[in-house]
């Protein structure tokens, strides 16, 4: 049954609301324009300002990696469309960096609204929010940065990838996959839900336990 949450902003396995909205690429149909990809929503508090700016930088200039992905992103401020175009010149001439995707102008901000993006103790700007949404437009990751720290692109990146491994092979991913210091690159079998199952674990050599296996993908 799918997840209906009538509380406001949408929670993880949640339908991304529907939004129509202004962009520095013209008028979006949001999520429904980006029908069948991943998506990489994420706020930022102002146009022109510093820890912003790296951020835009950064996501730029990883762009490709993420259409590698079959994800787009884009951006989300409640500046007018034209603050963000002049900002995009701006870093384009002085940090020789183009932004490839669309930057979303809720200056009313109904949408920041509807996402939680707005919190009354951190100001009128908005937060520094992330939401990755799945090709069937559900919320499948959220994440919430405060606005004097800066996101890490690389994070969000590793986590749009280690998800799609994870649906693709119905397994879990250990911390910092594939880096991480125990399973280096492997993953993690779905637990036992049987004793004859969780019996048959205890001997295996890629095991820490019945309720611990794990396993290459390669």
């Amino acid at each position: 049954m799918e997840n209906i949450n009538n509380a406001g902003m949408p929670l993880l396995g949640d339908k991304m609301p529907e939004f129509n909205v202004q962009t520095t690429h013209g008028m979006k149909n949001f999520p429904v324009d980006y029908k069948g990809k991943w998506i990489v929503l994420f706020s930022h508090p102002g146009d022109f300002t510093p820890v912003c700016t790296t951020e835009f930088v950064a996501f730029a200039r990883r762009n490709e990696e993420f259409k590698k992905l079959n994800t787009e992103l884009v951006g989300l401020s409640i500046d007018q469309v034209f603050s963000h175009i002049k900002w995009v010149e701006w870093i384009e001439e002085k940090l020789q960096t183009k932004i490839p995707f669309p930057i979303i102008a809720d200056d009313l901000g109904n949408v920041s609204k509807k996402l939680g993006m707005l919190h009354p103790g951190k100001g009128a700007n908005t937060v520094r929010a992330v939401f990755i949404i799945d090709p069937e437009a559900k919320v499948r990751l959220i994440m919430y940065y405060p606005q004097e720290i800066g996101r890490q692109v690389d994070e969000i990146l590793r986590s749009l990838k280690a998800m799609q491994v994870a649906d693709a092979n119905k397994v879990a991913l250990p911390e910092n996959w594939p880096n991480n210091e125990l399973l280096k690159d492997q993953v993690i079998v779905p637990p036992a839900k049987d004793v004859d199952t969780a019996k048959k674990r205890l001997g295996d050599k890629n095991s820490y336990d019945w309720w611990f296996v794990y396993k290459s993908l390669k």
